[in-house]
């Protein structure tokens, strides 16, 4: 198995070589042999905002020495690359703990090996693959023996602080102020700039370059659809109105160090009402006002985890929705397997119902009905069905390895009737949940097929309800033919196998040595095209490319130097709600 490179310090694939060496190593921090999911280890793996925070430092005494300038270049490094997989705290995460009561027992030597050449649990082979020099392994092996540097907490005063209401609402249009059709603007994240594009959805013409926080990780609408709220991966919220005559933002704030989720209340009589939004650091949820993000109320969410019933420190918040059954909002809590339903009707005597799921709590998306919430505990290999209106679990299902559903995709299948598809970041298949226990009771929550796919290393899967076909990413995957194209299913005969589109291609970019990874399909309000990133490397070219869904053929390609890494896109009408 080759290594492949990533541009902005992703990290690689441990060749299957190393794990020889690390076995004649003595095989620090041994897990079981399994297969390493290439996909898998650069997802968690992504750097984290964290890098460049002051931190409270101490030293254990028991540690090999290091400089100031080792310290501080080793912290930076760990944020960058390890934090994702082994937590702020190193006390575990997806990857296991690295605190010094578990390292300085191994010795540095020790620590040099694991870290040069990976293990077969998925440690990447910092050294062998060329992202570490022999010197930053030897001053990482120092590193984790002394003891983790503590972030700051964040509380409400440190959330004022950088509380900005751009245009106060009674300044802010009493009318849609342009000529745009809103229902149909794109909002495509720019993750290396700290910007959105919107995009007018039936010119193809861009509107706006809005700043934003580092990396947005989501767009989400209000009930109303007038206002887009975007998060960033350093917790920064951007509140932009789309009745302006030119959309823009309007109020902005950080509720914490680092974040991934938010969204805003939809339930009948609460529209536009609150926001809220989660943070991996501190570990805690923030309820903020509809109109202003002023913050209201903060949650923190630390606590035992669901299965060994163990305390954890650093249970971060990953996927956040808004109920249509009840004024809730449901909470996902990745370490701890945590699904909690916030009830926001009274937020001064706030009630949290606690469901137990499955640990490693990731993303997900509503059923058809828009009452079951299917969310992938990735790690655990599982699919949750959460009933949103009886505030329970309703079954967990083993599905493919590492699902990534981003929000999934709905479709009724011609035996099994209505169902809800995840594809994996760890193997080939896209796994389907049938989710109608009325007219197909005896299929409900239950695996009813599994597509296969090219491979693994899918981030998102899509449908539309006017659409007969199910699309499937896999930009993380090792092959440049399988991560510069998407594949296609008829979901009229999936027996048939799928169609490959071959995106990158179609974009018609410049052979710069671009990664032209083809990432997150969408679909516009019609549910007649199909939007598609090709995501290079920052200083490369990137381009949208939309496709005709109805014969699969190149419809347009966006082009402008102001693309610069796109990824995620969201349609306003389809995200508002909650079709896919």
């Amino acid at each position: 198995m080759s290594t492949v490179r990533f541009p902005q310090r992703w990290p690689v694939l441990a060749p299957l070589a190393a794990v020889a060496i690390f076995a004649a190593a003595g095989g620090a921090f041994a897990q079981e042999k399994k297969d390493v999911a290439p996909g898998d280890v650069q997802y968690h793996a992504a750097p984290s905002a964290l890098a460049g925070v002051p931190m409270v430092e101490s030293r254990n005494p028991k540690a090999p020495p290091m400089t100031q300038a080792e310290f501080d270049q080793a912290r930076q490094i760990y944020f960058e690359r390890c934090a994702g997989c082994h937590g702020v705290l190193r006390k575990g995460a997806t990857g296991k703990p690295l605190t010094p009561d578990l390292t300085i027992g191994k010795g540095t030597d020790y620590l040099k090996v694991f870290i040069a050449y990976g293990s077969p649990a998925g440690m990447p082979n910092w050294q062998t693959s060329g992202e570490m020099t022999e010197q930053e392994v030897d001053m990482m092996a120092r590193y984790i023996q002394h003891d983790a540097p503590l972030p700051p907490e964040f509380g409400l005063a440190d959330m004022k602080k950088t509380w900005k209401v751009i245009v106060p609402p009674e300044q802010r249009p009493k009318k849609k102020m342009n000529g745009y059709n809103i229902e149909n603007i794109f909002s495509t994240t720019l993750r290396d700039t700290g910007e959105v594009a919107l995009i007018d959805g039936d010119t193809k013409q861009i509107i706006n370059i809005v700043k934003t926080g580092y990396a947005v990780h989501i767009s989400r609408l209000s009930a109303s659809g007038r206002y887009l709220f975007v998060i960033g991966r350093d917790a920064k919220i951007n509140m932009i109105d789309l009745w302006m005559a030119k959309p823009d933002n309007v109020a902005e704030i950080r509720v914490g160090l680092e974040a991934r989720s938010v969204d805003t209340s939809k339930y009948k009589g609460y529209e536009d009402k609150y926001a809220i939004a989660g943070s991996y650091w501190p570990p805690q949820y923030t309820i903020m006002n509809g109109d202003t993000l002023e913050p209201l109320k903060i949650v923190s969410t630390r606590g035992n985890t669901v299965d060994k019933q163990e305390y954890h420190p650093e249970p971060r918040v990953a996927s956040i929705v808004a109920s249509h059954f009840k004024p809730e909002f449901v909470v996902n809590v990745k370490e701890t397997g945590q699904t909690l339903m916030v009830d926001y009707s009274n937020i001064d005597a706030l009630k949290v119902t606690t469901i137990g799921t499955a640990r490693f709590l990731h993303d997900g998306g509503w059923d058809s009905t828009k009452r079951y919430f299917m969310v992938a505990a990735n790690q655990s290999n599982k699919v949750a069905a959460v009933d949103a209106k009886e505030g329970k679990l309703v079954k967990l299902i083993d599905v493919g390895k590492i699902p990534h559903p981003g929000r999934g995709a709905n479709f009724v299948h011609p035996k099994f009737g209505p169902v809800w598809a995840t594809g994996h970041l760890g193997d080939e298949t896209i796994s389907l949940i049938a989710t109608d226990p009325v007219k197909h009771k005896q299929h409900a929550f239950k695996q009813v097929a599994k597509l296969t796919g090219p491979g693994g290393g899918a981030l998102f899967i899509k449908s539309h309800p006017k659409s007969t076909h199910l699309y499937s990413d896999a930009p993380l995957n090792p092959d440049p033919k399988v991560s510069q194209s998407v594949v296609v299913f008829d979901i009229r005969n999936l027996d048939k196998g799928y169609t490959v589109l071959p995106i990158a291609e179609w974009a018609g970019l410049p052979d710069d040595g671009g990664a032209k990874r083809v990432v997150q399909p969408e679909f516009n309000k019609a549910g007649d095209e199909v939007w598609f990133a090709v995501w290079s490397a920052k200083d490369k070219a990137s381009a949208l490319v939309v496709v005709d869904d109805k014969t699969l053929k190149l419809k347009a390609v966006i082009k402008d130097p102001r693309l610069i890494t796109p990824t995620g896109h969201f349609n306003v009408y389809n995200t508002q709600h909650d079709v896919y």
